[in-house]
């Protein structure tokens, strides 16, 4: 078997580079990931990660915010109710604004696929509950099994309750007709 090209070249070391002080400098510079907007907004690049959270109201650490009451022989130990230091909000508007996006209801953006649904009628339309059937179909260009047709099938179903029922409904009446 042959050698890969790059590893018959010599690698040379720079020994001028101080490695420690470029480490430290890009961990330095490196600021936090912040995925909600409301604190990314609010966040102060010049202040630590503590103090930004502080400020806005907001936990550091989960496990300090909220003790777990430490449990001793069967003997719940209560704490005294004392605060050390109460941590001044500056930022109340961070919170609310979180608090109200987590009130709004959740969207439903689930969706079929335009050709997933064409699919699933024409299965329906011309095979009725035969899904050994429809698995032999030409149009079965996955060569889904009869289970996977039956699953893709109570998908459009649970997605789309009212146009399932209306697409049975207008079936109806086309094989009265043919009988």
């Amino acid at each position: 078997m042959p050698k890969a090209k790059g590893k018959s070249r010599r690698h040379k070391y720079s020994y001028n580079l101080n490695r420690k002080r470029l480490y430290r400098s890009a961990r330095r510079r490196a600021a936090p990931r912040i995925a909600c907007s409301h604190i990314r907004h609010a966040w102060d690049p010049h202040k630590s990660v503590a103090q930004n959270l502080a400020e806005m109201g907001l936990a550091e650490d989960p496990n300090k915010a909220v003790p777990i009451p430490k449990k001793l022989s069967g003997m719940e130990v209560e704490s005294d109710g004392q605060q050390l230091g109460k941590k001044i909000v500056r930022k109340p508007y961070v919170v609310n604004e979180m608090e109200l996006e987590a009130s709004l209801p959740e969207k439903k953006s689930n969706t079929l696929s335009r050709d997933l649904i064409d699919y699933v009628r024409y299965m329906i339309q011309n095979h009725g509950e035969n899904y050994k059937e429809m698995a032999r179909d030409e149009k079965n260009y996955y060569q889904d099994t009869p289970k996977q047709i039956k699953r893709k099938i109570n998908v459009y179903k649970n997605f789309y309750p009212e146009e399932y029922k209306n697409f049975i409904a207008s079936l109806k009446p086309e094989k009265m007709e043919v009988q």
